[in-house]
């Protein structure tokens, strides 16, 4: 995930957050991207300062505490103390987390690389700390067709079930396919760019989709915060993308009685070949 920006002339800047908004700014990222990266690198602005940063939604919005980016150059001990509470915390089964702090580690890399090119700092912070190791828990195979069924035989809502049959028969990734807008997909309701599928999906997404003629596919259950960008905000009413987070715990909660473990199953596991 590094991110090459050509060098700039100007003033170090003193906090930490104006040395974020100058990198984001060099880099020549997309929305989305811009909008991840400031979300990682603010977060990081908690650790800085030995404080604990917001989780989940209140993470997006919450207001990072103002550091001197000096602190960066005696911040290495802070950053490795931060990898080793995360990684004794983790399970081997939550590879979910782990991808999610190594690409954070990854954004925070790529900044400090543009700041040290710009001499604004003399040290990396993150020298040192190696990347979380993602394993593959066993238990995660593919489902069997038998398992499939059950999966749509379930009492699931109307959004829930088009997402698991999108996912099973076109064999897309779930980011791929939660990234979907209406206006990507044709009017017979068969596919939708490089994402195809066919049949009961295909009746699934026409009911999904009556009467709608833009904003995502699949929808949250709640209207979008009112920093949602337009992209990600149905404009009929007001619900905004569902989150590849929340569509993985609606899976889980929804196939744990069917999971013999009794921790319910993954999309990763129905996703098709």
């Amino acid at each position: 995930m590094n991110v090459y920006c050509g060098k700039v002339n100007a003033l170090q800047p003193v906090e930490y957050a104006v040395a974020v908004d100058k990198y984001l700014d060099a880099a020549g990222l997309s929305d989305a991207s811009r909008r991840v990266y400031r979300i990682a690198l603010n977060t990081w602005a908690w650790t800085l300062v030995d404080r604990p940063a917001p989780e989940g939604t209140a993470r997006r919005g919450a207001r990072p505490p103002i550091v001197p980016l000096a602190v960066l150059d005696e911040a290495g001990e802070r950053v490795r103390n931060y990898f080793a509470a995360r990684d004794a915390g983790w399970q081997s089964t939550d590879s979910r987390s782990a991808r999610t702090i190594n690409r954070e580690l990854s954004i925070l890399r790529s900044a400090i690389t543009w700041w040290l090119a710009q001499g604004w700092i003399a040290t990396d912070p993150t020298q040192g700390v190696a990347r979380q190791r993602i394993e593959t828990p066993a238990a995660e195979r593919r489902l069997e067709i038998d398992d499939v069924r059950r999966v749509f035989a379930l009492r699931a809502p109307l959004r829930d079930q088009a997402l698991w049959h999108v996912l099973h028969e076109s064999g897309a990734t779930i980011e791929r396919i939660l990234a979907l807008n209406v206006s990507d997909v044709d009017r017979g309701r068969s596919r939708a760019k490089d994402v195809r599928w066919w049949g009961a999906t295909a009746q699934l997404m026409t009911l999904l989709l009556t009467g709608r003629a833009a904003g995502p596919v699949f929808l949250t259950d709640r209207r979008a915060p009112a920093d949602t960008p337009v992209v990600d905000r149905c404009p009929h009413t007001g619900r905004g993308r569902l989150s590849y987070r929340r569509a993985a715990e609606i899976f889980a909660d929804a196939t744990r009685p069917l999971d013999p473990h009794g921790r319910g199953w993954t999309l990763h596991q129905l996703q098709g070949q």
